[in-house]
């Protein structure tokens, strides 16, 4: 549908909010947002759609949960101390770094106006960034050592492929060669429960974060419990997860990867492999996120945008389905016959 004067197509609202369509229809869903519709059936945003939009949208970007966000708009305060400290200690994170910065710029200053000049390097390090985890390694069988360079890390990375493309090697290679990296295998579940039983204050923030997505619409269990321990353990970089969607259903999932979206631009990189759709929306994938393909044929791996008609993206979306799809196909494994 084309807008017509105040009114806005499902598509146009999105691309005017900053959001993707499906988070529309998910705020629609949950009862946050009702949006007109048009003769022929079609959503359709007008100035109080778009303002309630809005404000839905930014409330998110504060680190709300949809269950937060419908008590902050019904006038109920219940949940906002938790979320607002969270916000509070990441705008903090961010103040220290800056006022770090203001003081390194203050000493050069001092410096020059006693006649000491800057070398080059000191004043690149005024504008370079924060470390960034790196990739570059032999790649491991079935591609026979041939190099791999990803370059920076960014703070979410899906591995996809067919059965049998190597991408499970691939990730193993990503533990072993990243520093501090952890690799969260399928038998997950086991080794995460003698952890939550001996760390009490892991149990705590595994709580607290399932807490969080029970609000979006997860449903707890073991799987859940076991993903959040990996990825809330103190000391590992990095968290490289084999089939993150393994034994969640599709609203905890939606509810996950939401909330892994929300940890920000410098939150710590997770390398994950899927399959689902609702991991991987193509039509959501942002600047942070990258895509590696491990293809059929076992040329090297390589990194896919996220735009239809880019090379590699078709691949990538055949290897995906959706939750219920991928449920009835859990436990499959890739068979070649032996050669003669």
């Amino acid at each position: 549908m084309e807008s017509s004067g105040p009114f806005l197509s499902a598509s146009e609202a999105a691309s005017r909010l900053g959001v993707s369509a499906k988070a529309l229809r998910l705020y629609e869903q949950r009862g946050l947002l009702v949006p007109l519709r048009s003769a022929a059936g079609w959503r359709a945003y007008g100035p109080a759609e778009m303002r309630r939009a809005g404000e839905i949208a930014a409330l998110r970007a504060l680190g709300f949960s949809l269950a937060q966000v419908a008590r902050v708009l019904n006038g109920d305060p219940r949940g906002l101390a938790p979320a607002l400290a969270a916000h509070q200690a990441a705008l903090e994170d961010r103040m220290r770094a800056l006022v770090a910065a203001v003081e390194a710029v203050a000493s050069l200053r001092h410096d020059l106006a006693r006649g000491a000049t800057p070398t080059v390097g000191e004043l690149v390090r005024l504008v370079a960034r924060a470390p960034e985890a790196r990739v570059a390694f032999d790649l491991p069988h079935p591609w026979g050592g041939e190099r791999f360079e990803l370059g920076r890390l960014r703070p979410l990375t899906y591995i996809v492929g067919p059965l049998g493309s190597g991408k499970t090697q691939l990730a193993r290679r990503f533990a072993e060669t990243l520093p501090r990296a952890v690799f969260l295998g399928l038998d997950r579940v086991a080794a995460a429960k003698a952890s939550l039983d001996a760390d009490g204050a892991l149990r705590a923030r595994v709580e607290r974060t399932v807490g969080w997505l029970a609000e979006d619409g997860a449903v707890v269990c073991d799987a859940l419990l076991a993903l959040i321990a990996g990825l809330e353990a103190e000391g590992p970089a990095v968290a490289v997860v084999d089939m993150i969607e393994q034994g969640l259903g599709q609203a905890t999932q939606e509810a996950t990867i939401a909330h892994l979206r929300r940890r920000g631009p410098d939150a710590r990189p997770i390398v994950m492999l899927t399959r689902s759709t609702a991991i991987l929306d193509l039509t959501a994938v942002g600047g942070d996120e990258a895509i590696i393909l491990c293809p059929a044929n076992h040329s090297p791996p390589t990194l896919v945008a996220p735009y239809p008609g880019t090379p590699g993206y078709e691949a990538v979306a055949t290897c995906l389905a959706s939750p219920e799809v991928r449920a009835r196909t859990e436990g499959v494994i890739a068979w070649r016959p032996h050669a003669a």
